[in-house]
């Protein structure tokens, strides 16, 4: 199924909200294709395309809205979708904090989409795991990934005229490698917008050699240790950080960003002064919607600088109620770091843990920000400038509040899960536990 142009969405758009009697109404469409392919003990286990349109539409009587979603498009299952929205909205309860639906707004260009993505074929999914597999036979180790591609388009329209559309196109990578004894493993992530970016050979090959690298780990006491966590292991912690900046959490009591007695931390420095992350869509490395799924416009957003903290996000019914700009929630995270590679901080590291990924992290106080979690598919111990030996895995607990105040030294961010994350040296970070996971 091809992706609708702009003119297409925005004639299907106008077409369902033609039959609606609500007050307000808003639609969103989205679709495309996803193609994948899937292997485990170096053996391709699952393919697949799964092509796709989406729609979604609000009906509003007043404070009160109905919601369905649908995916036949004449006029008769348009129409029972409308008339099911509107009836659901009469039915429902009224929302005190309802708000009425936007007025047209101005986006800004994003450069999600590559063409040379959106042509991926089923031969060259195939081709990322046999080479991945081959790598991995011929070193004797077992592997299992994951490569999914998409190219998608999305848009939005209300009753007063609001209408936004974009396409994207992205690949991810996920590969685990075992050694054949079970002794040992490695992990690596990737993805991008553009596919000519992407090597799998030379993916293939980190997680590989972090599998080698840490076969038959020794035990090291729980403690407070020097860590380097590269980018896949810092940026949940930074995430879970980003997704608690909520204004209204932290004015009424219930954030890390509430002040002891009232008020909120908003203009206070919380970190150390060489972090900064923002979020922006049009960044080239890590482009992102120029909408949040209620239609305000993404903008460039600094919530963090020279460590201070510059802003919080807003709903729009808290905003109205505190007179403020209803800023979104973040589309991306953008973390300044520095030049050094993951090598070059492991040769400037007296003693410490290099971390591969966290895993598993759960929170166990969301007002400090403590998590725990496990480290995972690759973690070694560093003495005078050099790897020495992989460790058993380690429970941690720990807070990205204290982390980041904790910096010893900060690398050349990578992109991870769709954020730029540097990988970060951090002294006193905790380990509560080992783990015989491996």
């Amino acid at each position: 199924m091809r992706i609708l142009s702009k003119e297409e969405a925005k004639q299907l758009l106008e077409k369902i909200i033609s039959y609606s009697k609500a007050d307000e109404c808003e639609a969103n469409l989205s679709g495309g294709q996803e193609g994948n392919i899937r292997y485990a003990r170096n053996t391709v286990t699952t393919s697949g395309l799964a092509e796709n349109i989406t729609a979604s539409f609000t009906a509003y009587f007043g404070k009160r809205s109905g919601t369905v979603t649908f995916n036949e498009f004449d006029a008769e299952s348009i129409a029972k979708a409308v008339r099911r929205a509107e009836e659901l909205a009469r039915l429902a309860p009224e929302n005190p904090e309802h708000m009425p639906v936007l007025e047209p707004q101005q986006y800004i260009e994003t450069p999600t989409f590559v063409e040379r993505t959106a042509q991926i074929t089923a031969d060259y999914r195939a081709d990322v795991a046999g080479k991945s597999i081959a790598y991995c036979k011929n070193k004797d180790l077992i592997a299992a990934g994951f490569f999914l591609d998409n190219a998608q388009f999305s848009a939005i329209m209300n009753s007063k005229g609001l209408f936004a559309y974009r396409r994207s196109t992205e690949v991810e990578f996920s590969l685990t490698v075992r050694t054949t004894d079970g002794t040992g493993s490695g992990y690596v992530v990737q993805d991008f917008n553009d596919v000519a970016k992407f090597d799998v050979e030379s993916a293939t090959r980190i997680a590989a050699q972090k599998a080698i690298d840490s076969r038959n780990p020794k035990a090291l006491e729980p403690g407070k240790y020097t860590v380097i966590l590269e980018p896949a292991a810092a940026v949940d912690l930074l995430q879970n950080m980003l997704f608690n900046m909520d204004a209204r959490s932290a004015d009424e009591g219930r954030s890390f960003l509430s002040k002891a007695g009232g008020g909120t931390r908003l203009g206070q420095k919380l970190f150390d002064e060489r972090v900064t992350i923002y979020s922006d869509p049009a960044h080239p490395e890590v482009p992102a919607s120029p909408w949040a799924g209620d239609g305000r416009p993404q903008e460039k957003v600094y919530w963090v600088k020279n460590g201070v903290v510059q802003n919080v996000y807003y709903s729009r019914y808290w905003a109205a109620q505190k007179g403020v700009k209803a800023i979104p929630p973040p589309a991306n995270a953008i973390m300044l770091g520095g030049a050094k590679s993951i090598e070059e901080m492991i040769r400037s590291t007296k003693r410490g843990i290099l971390v591969t990924r966290l895993w598993y992290i759960r929170t166990v106080d969301p007002q400090t920000l403590l998590y725990t979690g496990l480290t995972r598919d690759g973690t070694f111990y560093i003495e005078n400038g050099k790897i020495m030996f992989p460790v058993k895995n380690f429970r941690f607990n720990e807070s990205p509040v204290i982390m980041l105040n904790n910096l010893e030294e900060l690398g050349k961010p990578q992109r991870i899960n769709g954020n730029l994350v540097p990988p970060m040296k951090i002294r006193d970070f905790t380990f509560t536990s080992l783990s015989d996971a491996i």
